[in-house]
């Protein structure tokens, strides 16, 4: 492989010659490999091809669970989040014990895995928030809660610097991975100061659909806020939101 020279660095392809950037410069190399005809039909390339099915299905199941907390995804910042649930959605897929190779998905699969995934790296909820709280989810009814006992938040909330404010949020879904579609609820508490006073508990009810046959999910988050002249604005652009999958529900 070349390293491009010159001032007038190329991308793309040129005959046989592709021009492409990387994290080291502009490299050079020439254009081959295997063609997409021969991994579509050739029998040596049947691995590949369950491998490129279940990949395809982990990608558009992390697409379905983003699109369901939508709102909430909002307010986070982290650039690796979609590849991260990709991953997690590939363990999740080989849990499926059930189907043939190249078939394995997420209903078959296992998607209590999901528990715990943290959408920002940057700020996790178990990093931030060391107070204890409950999550549970009633499939009857198809209410999830999220119960906080009374704390003091400079003591157990690890805010970053310039907070003075912040907010609790929960959300819940029932996802059809088969669909690709969801219903969802979400709620919030007010906007609470950062101090060192006694913070009454909290308890969020969120809704979804009643008896649903499908996984729920139900995510907590903490958005940090600063106050400027008597008007809270959202701090460092969300990127030390918190916001994490706290309860999955698979009715198994």
């Amino acid at each position: 492989m070349a390293k491009q020279q010159g001032i007038l660095p190329i991308e793309g392809t040129i005959d046989n010659i592709t021009f492409f950037k990387t994290k080291d410069g502009f490299l050079v190399r020439k254009k081959g490999g295997v063609s997409a005809s021969q991994i579509a039909k050739n029998p040596a390339f049947q691995r590949t091809r369950e491998n490129g099915a279940e990949f395809g299905r982990a990608c558009k199941a992390g697409k379905t669970l983003r699109n369901a907390f939508r709102a909430p995804i909002q307010n986070v910042s982290d650039r690796r989040m979609v590849s991260r649930l990709a991953q997690k959605m590939m363990e999740v897929i080989h849990a499926d014990k059930t189907s043939d190779r190249g078939l394995r998905n997420v209903i078959d699969g296992e998607a209590s895995l999901l528990e715990r995934f943290e959408f920002n790296e940057n700020g996790t909820l178990s990093t931030c928030f060391e107070n204890g709280y409950t999550a549970s989810i009633d499939r009857v009814t198809g209410k999830g809660t999220i119960t906080i006992p009374g704390f003091v938040p400079k003591q157990i909330l690890l805010a970053p610097d310039g907070t003075t404010h912040f907010k609790i949020i929960a959300a819940i879904a029932a996802i059809d991975f088969e669909n690709l579609q969801n219903t969802n609820n979400s709620a919030e508490s007010a906007i609470l100061p950062w101090d060192k006073n006694a913070s009454p508990a909290i308890s969020l009810e969120v809704t979804t659909t009643a008896n649903s046959t499908h996984p729920l999910f139900l995510v907590m988050g903490i958005n940090f806020y600063q106050d400027t002249n008597g008007k809270d604005y959202p701090l460092l652009s969300g990127s030390f939101n918190c916001l994490a999958i706290v309860k999955v529900d698979t009715g198994v």
